[in-house]
C-alpha cells in the first residue's frame, strides 16, 4: 500500500455537510470522497495519468483488476 500524505483541511460547515451526504450516498468516507473528487478532477484536466499509482478499483469496484 502506498504512503498517504496527511494534512489539515478546513472546510465551511455547509460544504462538509454536502460532502458527507454525497459520500454516504456513494458508500464512501468523507476522506475517500474528497480523494475521489480530486483524483477525478486531476485526470480530467490531464494533470494525473492512469499509471500514477492510483487504483481505479477504489473508484469503480466493478472495474476489472489491472493486467499483470
Amino acid at each position: 500500500m502506498s504512503d498517504k500524505k496527511k494534512f489539515l483541511l478546513r472546510l465551511d460547515e455547509n460544504i462538509y455537510a454536502a460532502l458527507e451526504r454525497w459520500a454516504a450516498h456513494d458508500l464512501r468516507s468523507v476522506n475517500a470522497q474528497i480523494e475521489f473528487l480530486l483524483t477525478d478532477a486531476l485526470r480530467k484536466t490531464g494533470r494525473l495519468k492512469q499509471q500514477d499509482g492510483i487504483d481505479d478499483r477504489r473508484e469503480n469496484p466493478d472495474a476489472a483488476p489491472p493486467a499483470a
